[in-house]
């Protein structure tokens, strides 16, 4: 499984951004996509997930209502649409594919962070 993100970049407070994960291999679509992001001298954490057989997700607390993740199936693409941002959103944003769960330890493959920052 290869994953490939892309989008982010710079916006203000109360902006929107999107940023894409696009998998391809075999059997990716067996997996759980999680984003996940990590600031400067901070520990990884999970941002959200979602699950390719039935679409069901998962948030962090702190995303919940501003933060939207959804697939694409016939382009392989898993979207987090990012509305309402705060400054301390910005982080270096990274995908990933495997079991799931809201640990970084449960996937087994991942993607090129994309940064997002956040500007007051």
């Amino acid at each position: 499984v290869q994953l490939q993100a892309s989008g982010g970049g710079l916006a203000q407070a109360g902006g929107s951004l999107r940023v894409s994960c696009t998998a391809s291999g075999r059997a990716f679509s067996r997996y759980a996509t999680g984003w996940f992001r990590q600031a400067p001298g901070k520990e990884r954490e999970f941002v959200a997930l979602i699950h390719w057989s039935d679409g069901s997700t998962d948030y962090a607390d702190f995303v919940k209502g501003r933060f939207t993740i959804s697939r694409d199936a016939a382009k392989n693409t898993v979207y987090l649409q990012m509305n309402s941002l705060k400054p301390e959103d910005t982080a270096v944003y990274l995908c990933a594919a495997g079991p799931g769960g809201s640990s970084w330890k449960g996937y087994d493959y991942w993607g090129q962070g994309t940064q997002v920052t956040v500007s007051s």
